[in-house]
């Protein structure tokens, strides 16, 4: 028979492995580009707890000041004049990532209140179309909002969702065109004419609730420092003035409102991120007051979820920090002697949330850093686990809208299995896949190894990671590397599917999402230990994890590439200070960098209800802390990797002056000749650009920055 494998093949497999990293080409320094703009010192000082600070680039903030715009398009033309030699690569990558998408979908239809509803996009369309079909999906298609008309002539466009009366006649629904994530206008749709009511507010803050009158929509509002400190009540058609129902006036504490899955209340949640409580409306009572369910607590918080029968809580405190889970009595409840614990605290697993149905409860725990979901029939207390075999993983309910439902969707993913949706029969206990992302250019899962590994902290904990290369590489250092990671606000780096980043892996890359401290991965307590006080455990966590991968030649120094955003981007801001030499790359978006300056800012984002993630840094206590570790203020002179860094003009969370003073900064300190780039969106905010083909521009951009500086230019 003849031999149907190459013969270079045989001596890979002999040799247990082949190198797969392209040919390398030569990376020019930044002395072969023309000189990057200068931003202008304007020294201003800060005298806080004794100590003086001098910020030469502090007027960046003022995006009304012309000079500050002008820096920063020059900044712009600087790097796209940088990465002018990589055009046909990044236009190569945008190819290969457009590729991975299906143009023309269609999201799994969802039942609710008589109607399905999905969304679609066409061929061509950088946004959703979205739809419903009344009683069956034989039924005519009915198109609720179209957002590429609604997109069309705006440099950005979010639309951050909808909620329809019970009557199914009218849908609220908010949007933006700024790319901001924390403040929306908010309008109505008569869904029978398809016309747009006269009724607008133009400032709020993205939460809202129908009442069951269908005239009556409670809403929430930002305040300048964007926190959500209202409640409104509005009468659709009505002139009159909207009608304050809550003011949460404790500046640590945001406030939301919802409906409740059975649509028998509306519940005002207030929160900061150590405590909570909830006031509660019957739905079918608009004109009634909130009631308190219980009172706030110190370092208590608490979820209700309602039921015919019961009030479910899932209960934290200091001594049941993963939750536990409280069967109430509608009546009484207030008296603790009534209540039934029905899931006890376990301090191996994390509950992440619950989902109600008429006879069923899901419970969804993240256990060892892996999500499972437990089906609890509510009347006998008996349960199922959904739990899955592969070493790394997510899953995690997708919502199913109806309260009698016997079936509730599931989501399932992994680092190289492309999403797939199910249903799950609580009857039957068994599941139907109903939808496996579809990759139209090929994918083929078994190309790929996925593996977790574990890197010992400098404390000598241990850290996981979730690891994804093509299978048969060689482990000898000389495989370029992405290293990704969060670390903050108990957001979870969970290993999910990610197609743009087989860009990298099919060029060779080992690409790696590192779950250190300050995320939730491992529970609650591994939360607790990366904030405030332990936050240095985030980057120390992180470094360790880029050390082992060197250490076991996974990737060296010179191929190391890092990326984060947001407060990702305050994690490799810090590690690049702390271990310059450790890493060849840095893609930092939206980074929040400029850490003190922002803290002592109480009229900007990300400050008083935020005191306690990174601490108060009016107490010299935490001024100190943050002293140690604040990106933009421990720069120093020496040796930088080559760095990207992005923002947006419009940014709500971290202001685009951010990036731009750091890397402005960077410029005056840095020893080497490696590139520094700054990207700003000029027309969107904190998620970039807001199309789905526009991002996948973005994305090109970083890595063909990537690919380039470790000289990979194809």
């Amino acid at each position: 028979m003849k031999n149907l494998i190459p013969s270079t093949l045989v001596v890979c497999l002999a040799l247990g492995g082949c190198k797969t990293t392209p040919e390398q080409t030569k990376v020019l320094t930044q002395a072969e580009y023309p000189a990057a703009p200068v931003a202008a010192k304007k020294p201003k000082t800060f005298t806080n707890h004794g100590y003086q600070r001098v910020d030469d680039y502090y007027w960046l903030k003022d995006k009304t000041n012309p000079e500050t715009i002008a820096y920063l398009k020059a900044e712009n033309a600087y790097a796209d004049t940088v990465m002018a030699s990589t055009k046909a690569l990044q236009k190569t990558l945008f190819d290969e990532m457009k590729g991975r998408i299906k143009e023309e979908d269609q999201s799994v239809p969802s039942f609710d209140n008589g109607y399905y509803y999905y969304s679609r996009v066409g061929k061509g369309q950088q946004y959703s179309v979205h739809c419903r079909k009344k009683g069956s999906l034989d039924a005519a298609e009915e198109v609720i909002f179209d957002e590429n008309k609604m997109a069309a002539g705006k440099g950005a466009f979010i639309m951050g969702g909808y909620e329809v009366s019970d009557n199914n006649n009218i849908a609220a629904y908010v949007s933006n065109t700024t790319g901001s994530y924390a403040e929306f206008e908010l309008r109505f749709r008569d869904l029978q004419t398809g016309k747009e009511l006269p009724d607008v507010i133009s400032r709020m803050g993205g939460s809202l609730a129908w009442a069951a009158d269908n005239q009556t929509v409670f809403y929430s509002v930002p305040n300048a420092a964007l926190r959500s400190h209202k409640i409104y009540k509005h009468i659709v058609g009505s002139n009159a003035k909207d009608e304050l129902v809550y003011e949460e006036k404790d500046e640590l504490f945001n406030c939301y409102v919802g409906r409740s899955k059975t649509k028998r209340i509306i519940a005002i949640q207030s929160g900061s991120f150590t405590s909570s409580d909830t006031r509660i409306l019957p739905a079918d009572q608009p004109n009634g007051k909130f009631t308190l369910f219980l009172p706030r607590q110190k370092d208590v918080e608490y979820n209700i979820t309602d039921h015919p029968a019961h009030y479910y809580v899932s209960w934290k405190d200091p001594q049941n920090k993963n939750q536990k889970i409280y069967e109430l009595p509608k009546e009484g409840y207030e008296n603790r002697s009534t209540w039934k614990e029905i899931v006890a605290h376990d301090p191996k697993a994390k509950i992440e949330g619950i989902d109600i149905f008429e006879k069923y409860m899901i419970i969804t725990k993240r256990i060892n850093g892996l999500l499972e979901m437990q089906v609890r029939e509510l009347t006998t207390g008996n349960s199922k686990t959904i739990s899955f075999p592969e070493p790394v993983y997510t899953a995690y309910p997708m919502g199913t809208p109806d309260f009698t439902s016997t079936k509730f969707r599931y989501a399932y993913t992994s680092l190289n299995r492309p999403t797939t949706t199910y249903d799950y029969d609580m009857l039957t206990n068994s599941s139907t896949k109903l939808k496996e992302r579809e990759v139209p250019s090929g994918f083929n899962p078994d190309d790929y190894e996925v593996k977790r590994l574990w890197a010992t902290a400098k404390d000598g904990v241990k850290v996981p990671m979730a690891v994804v290369h093509k299978k048969g590489i060689t482990l000898d250092g000389t495989n370029p590397s992405l290293l990704y990671s969060y670390g903050s606000y108990g957001y979870s780096s969970d290993a999910g599917f990610n197609a743009n980043i087989f860009s990298l892996v099919n060029r060779g890359f080992v690409y790696v999402i590192a779950q250190i401290r300050g995320g939730s991965d491992l529970g609650e307590q591994w939360y607790e230990d990366g904030k405030l006080q332990k936050k240095m455990n985030t980057f120390t966590d992180f470094i360790a994890c880029a050390e082992h991968l060197v250490n076991e030649k996974y990737t060296s120094p010179e191929k190391l590439a890092i990326n984060g955003g947001s407060a990702g981007g305050l994690l490799v801001g810090a590690v690049t200070n702390l271990r310059p030499d450790l890493f060849k790359v840095v893609v930092a978006e939206v980074p929040f960098v400029d850490v003190i300056n922002t803290m002592l800012d109480p009229n900007l984002p990300l400050t008083t209800q935020e005191y306690e993630q990174w601490g108060n840094p009016n107490i010299k206590a935490d001024y100190d802390y943050i002293m140690t570790y604040s990106p933009y203020d421990n720069l120093k002179k020496g040796n930088y990797p080559n760095i990207l860094a992005t923002g947006g003009l419009n940014d709500s969370q971290v202001g685009f002056h951010e990036p731009a003073k750091w890397v402005a900064k960077i410029r005056t300190l840095k020893t080497d000749q490696n590139v520094v780039l700054l990207k700003t969106n000029m027309d969107s905010g904190h998620g970039g650009s807001t199309g789905r083909f526009d991002y996948l521009k973005d994305e090109a951009f970083n890595y063909a920055f990537i690919l380039s500086r470790l000289g990979i230019g194809k």
